[in-house]
């Protein structure tokens, strides 16, 4: 069996419970895509992971590979996946369930992948999916944004603090 080196959350607390361990390599199933990590971003929400604070909303099973947004090269898809292809350059986010971002390799859903930019570099483009994905949130959730509208920026951030308030 290949394997691979990986950043693993131990126990839930504080950055003592991140682990550099040598771990099985994953392989996509259906529907997932194996990315050769290039770049991970690192967010506020992954520390509160580490944690504990989402123990509710996320079941991980510990230990688990840390990370989730990603930027790097299709290794191998699983079944089902005609969108991306083995040597792609990709971005996107990985799912800490299956494999996370802050490993050699991370698995993630084909529908949560996609090609990178060539104006980006890999680690540019690994800081951009969880930020993007809470504007996104924020904007169409949140503000409850409908097609054909739009905002100012003063007008989203009045609506984004009056929603976070």
């Amino acid at each position: 069996m290949a394997t691979m080196k990986a950043i693993r959350i131990h126990a839930y607390g504080g950055a003592e419970n991140l682990k550099y361990d040598e771990v099985p390599r994953p392989e996509p199933q259906a529907g997932q895509v194996l990315i050769q990590v290039y770049a991970a971003g690192v967010n506020p929400i992954d520390w509160k992971i580490r944690e504990g604070f989402f123990q509710q909303v996320y079941d991980y099973s510990l230990p688990v590979i840390a990370g989730a947004d990603v930027a790097g090269v299709v290794a191998s898809v699983g079944d089902g996946v005609t969108t991306l292809q083995p040597g792609q350059a990709v971005y996107g986010t990985a799912d800490m369930a299956l494999s996370g971002a802050y490993a050699e390799y991370a698995v993630g859903y084909a529908d949560a992948i996609a090609p990178k930019p060539k104006t980006l570099d890999y680690i540019h483009a690994a800081s951009i999916p969880i930020v993007a994905m809470t504007a996104w949130q924020a904007l169409f959730g949140g503000a409850n944004l409908q097609p054909g509208q739009s905002v100012s920026q003063a007008e989203f951030i009045n609506e984004i603090f009056g929603v976070i308030a």
